[in-house]
């Protein structure tokens, strides 16, 4: 199975801001994220220094090293699965961490440019103030 789920257009119309980097684009971006700079499995994002308000769909079939470097950079909003794992305990526990649960019909973008939904919920998390105010001032759900 593939980790080329790319996140729709209107979850970055309701966060109304824009990011310095995707650090788990595709190779070439998807023209979706609000971010000048974008580092692909080509780059390997995970080994890349991280700079400024960061935006992050990670691999969700290995997301925990992803997750850890993301709550440690404290600056961004990751869309994330709903899961029984230990990285998502310690982030619904971690009280620097914002979260918002998106629909449960949550359509991503395919590489092919289709739409289709994944079998778990989905949320998106901010760590740092200006996540916290984007979450905030969006109209998807609740900020826990």
């Amino acid at each position: 199975m593939s980790d080329e789920w790319y996140t729709p257009q209107w979850v970055f119309e309701e966060l109304n801001v824009t990011f310095d980097v995707d650090v788990c684009a595709p190779v070439g971006g998807t023209g979706i994220v609000p971010a000048p700079k974008h580092y692909s499995i080509d780059d390997d994002g995970l080994v890349q220094d991280w700079a400024g308000f960061v935006w992050m769909n990670p691999p969700y079939s290995k997301p925990t090293p992803w997750i850890d470097k993301f709550v440690a950079h404290n600056n961004g909003i990751a869309l994330v699965p709903f899961s029984k794992s230990k990285w998502f305990v310690n982030l619904w526990n971690n009280d620097n961490v914002s979260m918002i649960a998106l629909p449960p019909n949550l359509k991503f973008v395919r590489p092919d440019g289709s739409s289709k939904q994944i079998f778990m919920q989905c949320v998106l998390v901010g760590v740092g103030e200006k996540a916290l105010s984007a979450l905030q001032q969006c109209s998807i759900n609740k900020v826990r």
